[in-house]
């Protein structure tokens, strides 16, 4: 039996590699593709006017038509985009530690964000670091593979690529409801950036989505529980998909 498509999208500054406890977890049961982003991994920096939808037209080659697409902070909104505007690509949308109409204030401290990271990247990296995964039990070599991995970016490249995330939710938040696919919006608890609210917010604005809300985990949630994120996914895929 042939093995449904299934595509994960990392976030901003990450690759595809963030995904690996995920991907081993779902590979007996799906056909797993996990591309990196453009401006991010192996590929060429991004250009600095680069668009959510330049970020979607870069990996939709990868996304097989029918596939279960996962999305992760920006990857969710580079999933949204692709939910919305190529359906035929798309059986379910899941969101993972996703924004979603950012208030004012939420939209202030994303752009402070990005100002910390324009004045000094090496700092805003190590902020990124204890936001995610402080008070967590992840091992600190998957830390340091993270940190390794923020600190490889082309900074400019990140910086278009953060200005994408910081904004994009205004662009594609009059959208998401025009998105047919069964959707699942999935956060960590203690979040604090793409916080439990907005992923109600996000089933709350798509057709067809639930939410999930994890106990005690914060961002980073495919990496600090890659079992309960995946059986959390594959019982939507499910009963929502009948796989």
């Amino acid at each position: 039996m042939t093995r449904p498509p299934l595509v994960l999208l990392h976030g901003v500054g990450l690759d595809h590699t963030m995904w690996q406890p995920v991907a081993d977890l779902l590979a007996a049961d799906f056909d797993v593709v996990a591309p990196d982003l453009p401006g991010h991994g192996g590929r060429p920096p991004a250009a600095a006017d680069v668009t959510l939808a330049d970020l979607a037209d870069g990996i939709v080659d990868e996304v097989p038509p029918g596939s279960h697409l996962v999305g992760f902070s920006l990857g969710a909104l580079v999933a949204q985009h692709l939910a919305r505007h190529r359906p035929d690509l798309v059986r379910t949308l899941t969101s993972v530690s996703s924004v979603c109409r950012r208030t004012p204030s939420e939209r202030e401290a994303v752009l402070e964000r990005l100002r910390t990271a324009e004045a000094d990247f090496d700092a805003s990296a190590a902020r990124s670091l204890h936001r995610w995964y402080d008070g967590t039990d992840v091992a600190p070599a998957v830390v340091e593979r993270t940190r390794a991995t923020l600190l490889a970016n082309d900074v400019s490249s990140f910086l278009s690529c953060y200005r994408v995330f910081a904004t994009a939710d205004a662009e594609i938040g009059p959208e998401l409801g025009r998105i047919t696919a069964p959707a699942l919006a999935i956060t960590g608890a203690e979040d604090p950036g793409s916080t439990p609210a907005m992923t109600e917010r996000l089933a709350d604005a798509l057709p067809d989505c639930r939410a999930v809300i994890v106990p005690g985990a914060r961002h980073m949630l495919p990496v600090e529980q890659p079992r309960p994120f995946v059986d959390h996914l594959t019982t939507f895929i499910g009963e929502d998909a009948h796989v």
